[in-house]
């Protein structure tokens, strides 16, 4: 299962090369409803969330074939690229540079999606936005964005309207750049950077609807806003917590003070349902975090939520609670997969999440209907073995943080965190890594003032039961099978994101930094190569062949058959 990796196969990659810029890009938001295999036009590759490829040229009986097609490495900051010795590729254009800060930020990890696009590849890390050339990964274009500062945790990918790309950068503006050149077009101010939100989110076109979700770890308001593609004005905001009197929820809060810096930010994209124009996406945990009593004992919604909104208003549908009152930061914001299955003998339209409490549900994604929950693994012990009137889980408040200490699992990460699952229509089953893991949750402080946002508590981390692959059949809320992982820590792996293809294959990242092919119906590993990846793989045609694409650190890297 090695991969070879020779100059002569990057050399006849780069002399095969296509004109990609030869044309100007342009991208009708309808082809999202009905993305064709040889494009990946938003965050999952299409609105629902299974990140599943009909294509099937790459499959369980030759993907041990797979080989290095061609790997770029990204450079951040104004000044040009050096070419390697052995470099192929045309010399790296100059870049352009924006922004409202003075500060040129160190190069971050790809995370997010990279969208491709006639030819063309769309890679960000923080402030940073590059086209690639599909065919053989040189860089056609460059943006910077100088930034006031912030929190540069990751960046989750741009979205692209028409002629455009829009990005957020973590001192919270929305971007808008001329898609064939990198240049700007305008950029807005989508959140208070004094107030210390920042913002990671990959913005999701739905028609002529851009949606961003920005928040911070204070004790802000998470929110969701609605952008008009054309001229960045605001269409509608939807806040994650009640901000008036009259407000729906606030009965599950102290007061409206608590509410309204009651957090349930929105860092993860969601998926659309184009038959009931419902966008459906998760919120965080509420502050403060670990300390409740100023919250007060209620549920404090809509924090650890999936929620459903209508694109064209605004207006909430639907929510369902997957951590009611939350006292240990598990955040509800992983993607949910949306897709039509038999549930109950007859067919449901569903919509799937695993979330980072370790608890696996399965809704009604027309009305919000809870029809299952079940452990996604067998250690998390925050809650009680009984489930709530809702279906959720029960929460134990003998798990809550104590100046004794208190045993809890999963960590401060989660079962599962942000990387995106994936769903295959062919096995029925739902993927997601999970990682059990333990700590000792101390009471540090209830002062407001050094209780807010994530503080409140210090945590020891105790060990780990491993870190899995799991397979999960929606219909029973059971493991159809589990792949373990060597060792019982994370190790120097990703654990980023996943795959599913017709071709029978599932691609994720294991904990010990190998790239991996499995087969989708038994976890049976079939290929590997040594990287260390750090988003989840997407695949897509390009001239008669298959590439598979996925990004470790500051490269970018694309397989195909030899």
């Amino acid at each position: 299962m090695r991969v070879l990796r020779t100059f002569a196969a990057i050399a006849v990659a780069a002399m095969t090369v296509a004109p990609a810029m030869a044309q100007k890009a342009w991208l009708d938001p309808a082809d999202i409803l009905n993305p064709k295999p040889d494009t990946w036009l938003t965050y999952s590759g299409d609105y629902s969330g299974r990140r599943f490829s009909s294509l099937k040229d790459i499959n369980a009986s030759n993907v041990h074939g797979l080989t290095l097609a061609w790997a770029q490495r990204l450079s951040a900051g104004s000044a040009p690229p050096s070419a390697g010795p052995f470099s192929f590729a045309p010399p790296a254009p100059p870049t352009t540079v924006g922004g409202v800060g003075t500060i040129e930020a160190q190069m971050g990890s790809v995370k997010g999606a990279i969208l491709q696009v006639n030819g063309v590849l769309y890679v960000t890390t923080p402030d940073n936005v590059w086209a690639l050339d599909a065919y053989d990964g040189h860089e056609l274009w460059h943006y910077l964005w100088k930034t006031r500062g912030g929190t540069h945790i990751g960046n989750r990918g741009v979205g692209m309207w028409h002629d455009r790309l829009f990005f957020e950068t973590p001192d919270n503006f929305l971007v808008a750049l001329n898609a064939t050149t990198g240049k700007e077009i305008w950029h807005k101010e989508i959140a208070s950077f004094d107030l210390q939100y920042f913002s990671t989110m990959s913005p999701i076109v739905v028609g002529d609807h851009l949606l961003v979700g920005t928040g911070n770890d204070l004790d802000e308001p998470g929110l969701l806003q609605s952008f008009n593609p054309e001229t960045g004005d605001v269409e509608w905001k939807w806040y994650a917590v009640p901000m008036k009197e009259g407000d729906p929820g606030l009965d599950t809060w102290k007061n409206l003070d608590a509410a309204s810096h009651g957090g349930g930010n929105v860092w993860v994209p969601g998926s659309y349902d184009p038959e009931t124009h419902l966008y459906i996406f998760g919120t965080g945990n509420p502050t403060a975090a670990y300390t409740s009593q100023l919250r007060g004992p209620g549920a404090n919604l809509y924090t650890c939520s999936l929620v459903a909104l209508n694109v064209e208003t605004g207006k909430m549908a639907w929510y369902y609670q997957t951590s009611p009152h939350d006292t240990h930061d598990f955040d509800s914001t992983q993607t949910p997969v949306l897709t039509d299955a038999m549930f109950g003998g007859k067919m449901r339209k569903l919509a799937i999440t695993a979330a980072r409490n370790g608890y696996f549900f399965v809704l009604d994604r027309v009305t919000g209907e809870h029809l299952l929950t079940s452990k996604l693994v067998d250690s998390p012990n925050w809650a009680k073995d009984t489930l709530d009137k809702n279906g959720a889980p029960d929460r134990d408040p003998a798990k809550d943080f104590d100046l004794g200490g208190a045993l809890v699992s999963p960590a401060n990460g989660g079962i599962v965190n942000w990387p995106p699952p994936a769903y295959s229509p062919q096995t029925g089953y739902f993927y997601a890594h999970a990682q059990e893991s333990y700590a000792m949750y101390y009471l540090a402080t209830t002062d407001p003032r050094g209780a807010m946002g994530l503080g409140g508590k210090d945590e020891l981390s105790v060990g780990s039961l491993g870190s899995y692959l799991v397979a999960m059949d929606p219909k029973t809320g059971k493991p159809a099978w589990k792949h373990r992982y060597p060792g019982v820590t994370g190790g120097g792996g990703g654990l980023n994101g996943l795959l599913t293809t017709a071709g029978g294959l599932l691609f994720a990242s294991d904990a010990r930094g190998n790239f991996v092919a499995h087969d989708a119906a038994t976890g049976k590993a079939l290929w590997h190569t040594r990287i260390s990846t750090t988003n989840a793989p997407e695949t897509y045609m390009l001239d008669g062949h298959q590439y598979v694409l996925v990004a470790g650190g500051d490269t970018v890297y694309a397989f195909r058959l030899q």
